[in-house]
């Protein structure tokens, strides 16, 4: 499935035939060419196959890293030049995410979705600065807001003039070291108007580890997306790996990238049954 870049990114994510969810998927930081290449060669393939409209995600820099020491990038212009080159060779547009106002300028030069992360969804300058390059957004929700506080978060957006807005549940915090999703504010978001994102394999992150290093539990990503497009959910997000163990930066909740097939074949089949029960 082709991206016309002269076609609204919204429009675009609504585009497939069959009513499928639209999927959001890559590493979680991009940390080479040939890495993204492949990744992004293998999703394609997939989600042409089951007209899912498909947008690769790779960060080009994590600013927010539990140490000093942990990985953070191989260089913001590089790695943009890499999601740039990622989007041109298959057609598919990008999104990575921004951590301060300079950086959504700098971003949209390469990328066709900007994404707020959770931490910093509240930051009023940081969701004007990308309202304002013209990019579509994608707000994740902190894991300390409830559903409806994202109302607010939207509306900056749509204030500053860009009605092109999506919202993302990752989980909320339970207790010091898990994450719970409330499957309750899927619909809740959705009637701010705009299209709500279940972020799968963030939402399996064991935070606050004593190490320094985020924990995770890969092995429930198919539960808990099951259960989000049960429930409605208009987008997917998950972070693939060709081998999470030596990913650079949260391999321990990332998908195996050749167990990817196997869930969208099986979340297309329960997208299909869904909207059959909605007619």
């Amino acid at each position: 499935m082709t991206y016309d870049k002269n076609t609204p990114l919204p429009q675009y994510l609504a585009s497939s035939a069959i009513g499928n969810f639209f999927l959001l998927a890559g590493p979680c930081v991009i940390e080479g060419e040939k890495m993204a290449l492949e990744i992004a060669e293998k999703a394609v393939e997939l989600t042409s196959r089951l007209d899912i409209p498909y947008v690769f995600k790779g960060s080009y820099r994590k600013a927010n890293r539990s140490r000093i020491d942990s990985f953070t990038g191989i260089g913001d212009i590089e790695a943009l030049k890499i999601l740039r080159k990622v989007g041109e060779t298959f057609g598919i547009p990008t999104v990575t995410d921004i951590h301060t106002e300079p950086e959504a300028a700098m971003a949209a030069e390469y990328v066709d979705m900007l994404q707020i992360p959770a931490f910093l969804c509240r930051q009023t300058t940081l969701l004007v600065a990308a309202a304002e390059t013209g990019k579509m957004v994608n707000i994740k929700k902190g894991q300390f807001l409830s559903p409806g506080a994202m109302e607010h978060a939207v509306r900056k957006v749509r204030d500053a003039g860009n009605p092109n807005v999506a919202v993302t549940e990752r989980g909320t915090t339970f207790g010091y070291q898990d994450l719970i999703v409330d499957y309750r504010g899927i619909p809740e978001m959705r009637r701010n108007g705009c299209p709500v994102i279940l972020d799968v394999t963030h939402s399996l992150q064991q935070p606050n580890q004593t190490a320094g290093v985020t924990g995770g539990r890969p092995d429930m990503i198919e539960t808990v997306a099951r259960a989000g497009i049960a429930v409605g959910c208009d987008g997917i997000f998950i972070e693939t790996h060709q081998n999470p163990a030596q990913a650079k930066s949260d391999g321990a909740n990332m998908l195996r990238l050749d167990l990817l097939p196997d869930l969208l074949e099986k979340l297309t089949v329960m997208r299909m049954a869904v909207n059959a029960i909605d007619k």
